[in-house]
């Protein structure tokens, strides 16, 4: 049961369990964006041939489809083991809100999943046995399936950041879902979805300008390559500026309903109005800072006022901050008054208890009707643990402190991916400029930059991962379920051994993915020497 399965638990094991998932999604990470991003860069190039009919183009979709396929295999092998870990080491968490948190999870499988495997088969053998419009077709539906796929995780995951469209069943122990319109179209996992797609797009486009600068630099596949620039360069400020938009609705959307994310992210321990946005500061990457005494980062430059409105949409908007959300009493959006954290704890507490008499009642009845008194009993601890169920995770709080994500991570993490979004778009644009103006082939020093931006691109990629997820603990679902409550009562050796094996495997799976796509970079297309021709 849910109530004390977590007192049973090795604390070793939820590290580990944590860290064999943290670094299960992190490998994952890496092949998912670029094929979201080439399917999109494959789809215009082939496009391009169907439109004008000219072997180059399809000779260019080709050479991009193959260095696709490759990254798309491996995306897949380690995607299945991502979702087989919620079974093995979250069977608590699964039991818990497998009802809702399943449901995403089947139709990603079921209809993303199919779409995919039916519809890349048709782009990599059917050039020769379907209709130019029916394999232009295969190709965009196989990237749709990609993005298809990654709608359905990523509602997964907001659902868990913002849960919505679900009720708690006390005689099942289990939340039930009460609306999945509600859930796969919650305005949290919309936002996370544009934000993650758009932000794929720069990895893909970052990798196609990195290749067609790789043989600009060694003087081979010239028009290969600056048709590939140019279609990269648009997709990538397209995807920047997209990225910026989304990434300012991600935050408006976090402030209201993870304030104390957005506390760790700007370092902010004491709030209030006309906050502004923090640029760069000297927060201690090494120690969590004593945000009780402390009243801002050292060397801190800001924006004025930028923080409250990116928060509130009000220039002159209450921002919360790290001790703010601990002692509670502001006003929130809403115009409710914000509980403390010892409030919040006491009736998460006040839930927990009145579940657990529910429970006992309900085992001593064993199925026969209660009397009058204790149907009456029923109800209230009905009533009791439907009030206080907003708050039922903070029951399991011991320290108000574990509520304060690691502000360090959080604060790096999120300028990381903001600072090099910006150096992407400064990028793009020189990039097009350059290839639009000038010839781009002369100019070396772009080469090398272009091959150095794209490990700088994962970069960013990943640390827009870490602020969403470190961010949010202690908790695996927000203000329902703690990280610790979640874990399955295994051993911490079972899940130690597994670590290391999937470390082997994954690094394995890496090598030999950049091995090949390495060898297919060096062969380069087959191109046929009449590239006008159909």
């Amino acid at each position: 049961m849910i109530n004390n399965l977590f007192m049973n638990v090795d604390a070793s094991a939820i590290d580990w369990a944590r860290a064999q998932f943290a670094l299960t999604a992190i490998y994952h990470w890496l092949f998912v964006p670029l094929t979201l991003g080439l399917a999109l860069i494959m789809g215009i190039m082939e496009t391009c041939y169907y439109r004008t009919r000219k072997r180059f183009w399809k000779d260019t979709a080709m050479f991009w489809q193959k260095l696709f396929g490759i990254n798309f295999a491996m995306g897949v092998a380690t995607g299945i083991i991502l979702e087989f870990e919620f079974g093995t080491n979250w069977s608590n968490y699964s039991w818990f809100v497998g009802d809702i948190f399943g449901a995403p999870l089947a139709v990603e499988g079921i209809i993303a999943f199919f779409m995919e495997s039916t519809f890349v088969a048709v782009m990599f053998f059917g050039w020769k046995k379907v209709s130019a419009g029916f394999h232009l077709a295969a190709t965009w539906l196989t990237g749709l399936g990609a993005t298809f796929s990654a709608w359905w995780i990523l509602v997964a995951n907001a659902w868990m950041q913002c849960p919505v469209g679900c009720t708690f069943n006390p005689d099942t122990m289990r939340n039930e879902m009460t609306s999945f319109m509600e859930v796969a179209l919650s305005p949290f996992a919309v936002n996370k979805f544009c934000h993650t797609v758009t932000s794929a797009w720069i990895i893909g486009a970052l990798f196609t300008v990195a290749v067609g600068c790789y043989y600009l630099y060694r003087r081979r596949e010239q028009r290969l390559a600056v048709a590939s620039i140019k279609i990269g360069a648009i997709v990538g400020l397209a995807g920047t500026l997209l990225a910026l938009q989304t990434g300012d609705h991600s935050a408006y959307k976090v402030a209201q309903v993870q304030p104390m994310k957005l506390a760790a992210m700007e370092a902010l321990y004491n709030g209030g109005n006309d906050q502004a946005l923090t640029a760069i500061a000297l927060v201690n990457p090494f120690a969590q800072p004593d945000y009780t005494t402390e009243q801002e980062p050292p060397l801190r430059i800001a924006a004025p006022y930028a923080l409250s409105f990116l928060a509130t949409r009000d220039i002159h908007g209450f921002v919360p901050g790290v001790n703010d959300i601990l002692k509670g009493g502001y006003l929130r959006a809403d115009g409710t008054q914000e509980p403390s954290i010892e409030e919040k704890m006491e009736r998460g507490r006040q839930a927990i208890t009145a579940l657990q008499e529910y429970r006992k009642i309900k085992a001593q009845l064993k199925g026969q009707q209660p009397d009058s008194p204790t149907a009456n009993r029923l109800g209230d601890l009905q009533e009791t643990l439907s009030r206080n169920m907003p708050f039922f995770g903070y029951g399991y709080i011991k320290d108000k402190a574990d509520l304060v994500p690691y502000i360090p991570l959080c604060f790096y993490a999120f300028r990381a991916m903001v600072g090099l979004g910006t150096l992407f778009i400064l990028f793009f644009i020189v990039v097009l400029f350059l290839v639009y103006k000038r010839d781009i082939s002369q100019f070396r020093w772009l080469h090398l930059a272009a091959m150095a931006m794209l490990p700088l691109g994962y970069v960013a990629s990943e640390s827009g991962w870490l602020v969403a997820e470190f961010g949010r603990q202690p908790w695996a679902i927000q203000d329902m379920l703690p990280t610790w409550v979640g874990v399955s009562n295994v051993g911490a050796g079972s899940v130690m051994l597994t670590f290391f094996i999937f470390l082997v495997l994954f690094t394995t799976l890496l090598a030999v993915e950049l091995n090949i796509l390495w060898k297919a970079i060096q062969k380069g297309p087959e191109m046929e020497e009449n590239t006008e021709s159909k």
